[in-house]
């Protein structure tokens, strides 16, 4: 059965909190729906895969290697596993995360 989303709706923003909302959890992969209030972030880690970040409203910094980019509304960025990564809200921003398992 299939599912339709209004991915900016899936997920609400909570005041000084991250929430996320697993929408697809399989052997290949997940997808995760995130909202971060301002201020709010992930602080560096690595993952063992490719990862896919696609903001879904606001902005956030993207650091990847050590190397920041402010990825905004509409656009995406793709993490490679075992890169450090980590990501800040200067306002608050959703955002949708693909781990693509390999």
């Amino acid at each position: 059965m299939s599912t339709i989303y209004n991915l900016k709706e899936t997920v609400e923003y909570a005041k000084d909190s991250i929430v996320s909302k697993t929408i697809s959890e399989k052997a290949a992969g997940t997808v995760t729906l995130f909202a971060f209030d301002k201020g709010q972030g992930l602080s560096e880690h690595t993952a063992p895969f490719d990862a896919l970040v696609q903001i879904l409203e606001g902005k956030a910094t993207v650091i990847v290697g050590g190397v920041p980019s402010i990825v905004a509304e509409g656009q995406l960025i793709i993490m490679p596993g075992n890169v450090p990564h980590a990501l800040r809200g200067e306002e608050r921003f959703k955002m949708m995360l693909v781990m693509i398992k390999a």
